[in-house]
C-alpha cells in the first residue's frame, strides 16, 4: 500500500555530561498536528532527498524488509514509486556487479553539486561478521538527476577495514566526509585525486559507548546490546565546523580546516574536538541555513532543535515520531521526518520478530526553515 499526501506539493530530559549545556524549555515548538504525512509505505525507507525543482528520492533498506521493490526510487507525482536510475542498477540479486547495482544503500541525499548521491555499503553488515574479503566493497556513486548517468564511483577501498559500514555522508569543498559505524572512524575522501584516509579512528568521539535507547528499552540485537559507532554528521552553512556523533551520542564538533590538515597526527586532531552537546540516542539529523541543528530523540519521539551556541530545545514532539532517520530540509523549508521504526525491526528484537506497525511514514514540519545547501 502506498499513499501521497497533498504535502508533495510542499516540494530531553538528557543526561548532562562536564562540558555540555542543558536542554532549554523557552524555545518555541510545535505540537504534534503540524506533522503532514508526506508519504506511507509497506516498505522501510531510510532517506529521503529533493532536488530544488521538487523531486523526491527515497532510499529502501535491505534490513527493512516489506516485499520487494527498488532500492533506490523516484516519488513520482501520482505516488508510485519509479526505480533510480533504472531497474538494472536496483537488480543486485540477478546481476551481482557491484560496480553498476546498489548492494545496501544506507543513505542518499543532493549534494552542493547537484547531483543525487549514493552511499552503499556493500555487503558489510553493521554489528554482523566482518566483511568478506572478496565480497562488494562500499562505494559512492553520484547520479545526474536530469539524465540518470553516473558521474562519480569511488569505490571505498583504501578508507576502509575489513569491520566498516560506511554510513553517511556530508562535503566540504573538494572533500567528502562519511562516517563508519561498524569500525569507529570518519572517512575522507578527496575529490581532486581520489585519495581516502581515515581519521579519529576508535577515538570517543566516534566510538558508541553508552547504551543505545529508543522507546524507553536498550537496544538489542540477539542478547547483546546493539551499537552504532560514527552515525550522525552534519556542516556548518559556513563550512567551518563539523558537528558528528555516534548514534547513542554525544555530540562533538572540529574544525573543518583542522580535519583537513594532514599534517595533524590523529592524537592532534583528537585534542582539537570539542564537546558540543550531550545528545541522546539519535536517528538522523538536519542543519538549516542559519546553523541551528534537529536531532531525532528515538527514546522520547521527538526532535529537539540545537543552536550553533548548543542551546537546545524541543523542536516537535509526537508518538508518531518513532526513530526518525535521515532528517531533510527542503527548499520551501519544510523539516522531513522519515519515521521508519528502525527500533522494531526484527534486527533489534529478541526473538527475532518484527514488531514494526504498518505502514511507515515520512512526515513534514512546515516550519519555513532556511535551507543549507552549500555544504
Amino acid at each position: 500500500m502506498k499513499k501521497i499526501s497533498r504535502r508533495l506539493a510542499l516540494a530531553a530530559s538528557l543526561t548532562l555530561a562536564a562540558g555540555f549545556p542543558a536542554l532549554s524549555a523557552r524555545a518555541q515548538s510545535y505540537p504534534g498536528s503540524a506533522l503532514q504525512t508526506v508519504y506511507s509505505s509497506d516498505r522501510i525507507m531510510n532517506a529521503v532527498t529533493t532536488t530544488d525543482t521538487g523531486r523526491v528520492f527515497m532510499s529502501f533498506p535491505y534490513w527493512g524488509g516489506g516485499g520487494s521493490g527498488p532500492r533506490v526510487g523516484e516519488l513520482l507525482p501520482d505516488g508510485s514509486m519509479r526505480p533510480f536510475p533504472d531497474a538494472s542498477w536496483n537488480d543486485w540479486e540477478h546481476s551481482h556487479d557491484a560496480l553498476t547495482s546498489f548492494v545496501r544503500v544506507n543513505a542518499i541525499r543532493i549534494g552542493p553539486d547537484g547531483l543525487l548521491w549514493v552511499v552503499d555499503s556493500g555487503e558489510a553488515n553493521v554489528g554482523g561478521k566482518p566483511n568478506p574479503a572478496n565480497g562488494a566493497a562500499p562505494k559512492l556513486v553520484a547520479f545526474d538527476p536530469a539524465t540518470g548517468r553516473p558521474v562519480h564511483l569511488i569505490v571505498l577501498r583504501q578508507g576502509i577495514t575489513r569491520f566498516s559500514y560506511v554510513d553517511d555522508l556530508r562535503f566540504h569543498n573538494d572533500t567528502l566526509i562519511l562516517t563508519d559505524a561498524g569500525d569507529p572512524g570518519l572517512i575522507l575522501v578527496d575529490l581532486r585525486d581520489g585519495r581516502q584516509r581515515r581519521v579519529l579512528e576508535h577515538q570517543p568521539c566516534v566510538t558508541d559507548e553508552r547504551p543505545m535507547r529508543a522507546e524507553g528499552q536498550i537496544l538489542m540485537t540477539g542478547n547483546r546490546e546493539a551499537r552504532i559507532h560514527a552515525d550522525q554528521l552534519e556542516v556548518s552553512p559556513d563550512g567551518e565546523t563539523l558537528y558528528f556523533q555516534p548514534s547513542s551520542g554525544p555530540m562533538s564538533k572540529i574544525a573543518t580546516a583542522d580535519l583537513e590538515n594532514h599534517t595533524l597526527t590523529d592524537a592532534q586532531l583528537n585534542a582539537r574536538v570539542k564537546p558540543f552537546y550531550d545528545t541522546p540516542t539519535t536517528g538522523g539529523t538536519a542543519i538549516d541555513g542559519d546553523g541551528n541543528l534537529y536531532v531525532s530523540d528515538v527514546d522520547h519521539l521527538r526532535i529537539l532543535k540545537i543552536t550553533p551556541e548548543g542551546q537546545g530545545s524541543t523542536f516537535i514532539d509526537d508518538p508518531r515520531l518513532v526513530w526518525g532517520d535521515a532528517l531533510w530540509i527542503t527548499d520551501t523549508g519544510a523539516l522531513w521526518i522519515p519515521a521508519i521504526q528502525l527500533n522494531r525491526t526484527a534486527t533489534f528484537q529478541h526473538d527475532g520478530v518484527s514488531r514494526v506497525k504498518l505502514p511507515v511514514s515520512i512526515y513534514a514540519v512546515d516550519a519555513h526553515l532556511k535551507p543549507s545547501r552549500r555544504y
